[in-house]
């Protein structure tokens, strides 16, 4: 392409009229697993955003659910009804169901047949997946009682954290099969633990999923929220592209990461909420760095905001296509 693609982190959502619209009728839960409903949802950001790429419409604690764990989806996020933290020697209680990713598989079938664009999976890389299942809610951010649970149960902590990564590549194998031109591995708390503790416990296993994907043909963008000097751990090894979160300059990001690793990102998803003449001049901003970096894909350093105004985001997708 003559100009970077783009797409949005949590593009399929709350930005959307035509998804408020169903939200009025269907609860998320609802929305997420009857496949033809997700499959819709998956593609309206095409349709109406017109942005260069559809990401399922899924979360990434399906992962949990399939290992027998219940979730309640409340107005204030998802909420576990029995953390792990609070149980004995947890991992003996997990039991995996791949039936519970089968709502998941049916809709990425129906997009595919459908899809004029490339079709984006998912998973929450390993940490981050943990973090929600020993504490429960996503509520306290920096997730003070997993991090406890990590120093203070630290084989029980390994045997999750393989448990997690073993169920989140025939999930991410899965959904190759069923038709995924892409594969991204949400990592949303990549800044919660020392750099150190993340590159031996948790990189490797980011790794371990990501070769398995890339072995079926598919690359793989890493979003490692929050990571800041650890994004020099990122190699090609890791990821085809790594996202960088709006923290980081895009620019200092690119004399960190292998030169063999595109980059995806990093504008502040609050940008949006300025004036279209701000918007703009932010935009102009990554020129040179895409003149110099074609291997960039235009996206937020995080997921588009609940309010944010939706000719604003249709203005920055336009802005963008003018590259």
């Amino acid at each position: 392409m003559k100009r970077p693609p783009v797409w949005l982190m949590r593009q399929a959502g709350r930005v959307l009229p035509r998804y408020r619209k169903l939200r009025e009728t269907y609860s998320f839960r609802e929305l997420m697993e009857t496949p033809q409903l997700a499959a819709d949802v998956t593609l309206m950001p095409v349709e109406d955003l017109k942005v260069d790429a559809a990401i399922i419409f899924s979360d990434i604690l399906t992962v949990p659910e399939a290992l027998g764990m219940e979730i309640e989806w409340t107005d204030h996020g998802p909420k576990f009804l029995t953390p792990l933290s609070e149980q004995k020697n947890p991992s003996e209680k997990l039991k995996f169901d791949g039936g519970k990713f089968q709502h998941v598989y049916k809709a990425l079938d129906i997009v595919a047949e459908k899809k004029n664009v490339p079709l984006i999976g998912f998973c929450g890389a390993p940490l981050t997946t943990l973090c929600y299942m020993l504490q429960g809610v996503s509520s306290k951010q920096n997730f003070p009682e997993a991090k406890k649970f990590f120093y203070q149960n630290p084989l029980e902590t390994e045997k999750l954290l393989d448990l997690v990564t073993e169920v989140s590549i025939e999930y991410a194998l899965q959904q190759v099969k069923h038709g995924i031109d892409v594969f991204q591995i949400f990592e949303s708390n990549a800044g919660i633990l020392p750099e150190d503790f993340y590159k031996e416990k948790i990189l490797p296993r980011v790794k371990r999923i990501a070769e398995k994907v890339r072995s079926k043909g598919v690359p793989v963008i890493f979003f490692p929220k929050g990571i800041g000097t650890g994004l020099n751990m990122i190699t090609y090894e890791v990821c085809d592209f790594a996202g960088i979160d709006w923290q980081t300059s895009i620019f200092q990001a690119r004399k960190m990461i292998d030169k063999q690793v595109g980059l995806q990102g990093n504008f502040d998803p609050h940008l949006l909420f300025a004036n279209q003449e701000i918007i703009a001049k932010e935009v102009e901003k990554y020129k040179p760095f895409f003149e110099e970096n074609p291997n960039w894909i235009a996206n937020l350093g995080h997921g588009v905001l609940a309010e944010t105004p939706l000719e604003n985001v249709k203005f920055f997708i336009e802005k963008i296509k003018e590259f």
